[in-house]
């Protein structure tokens, strides 16, 4: 009879990443990371944003640039495709800091500031 390893479906583990260490020079996805990190202003979000003393955090325009960017790179234009990414694809948990904005989130940040998004989308290609 064979001989198997032995494999358990029940068992835990931790797995240690690091998110900037996925993001490898010479990627697009490092591009993405290190031209909204560096080198784009991103003040133009700021003023719709009204949180200062009361209310709750407010996802970074960096992170959902990041998010929105990379996802329509690889043709995603869907929020519900994009908050899955978030969940399950390494790439844009470590573009997200391992964050899952809620799809409503996405869209809202596309729809209310289009303009600029599409700006900057040039500006990155």
């Amino acid at each position: 009879m064979p001989r198997f390893k032995p494999y358990d479906y029940d068992q835990h583990a931790l797995v240690a990443i690091n998110y900037l260490e996925q993001l490898q020079p010479g990627t697009f996805e490092h591009a993405v990371h290190y031209l909204i990190e560096h080198k784009l202003d991103l003040s133009m979000f700021h003023p719709s944003y009204c949180n200062d003393a009361t209310g709750r955090c407010a996802y970074d325009p960096a992170i959902l640039l990041k998010i929105i960017l990379f996802a329509y790179s690889k043709g995603i234009t869907s929020s519900r495709e994009m908050q899955w990414c978030c969940e399950t694809n390494i790439l844009f948990k470590a573009l997200s800091c391992d964050t899952v904005p809620h799809f409503t989130t996405l869209a809202r940040f596309v729809s209310g500031h289009a303009d600029e998004i599409e700006a900057l989308f040039e500006q990155v290609l």
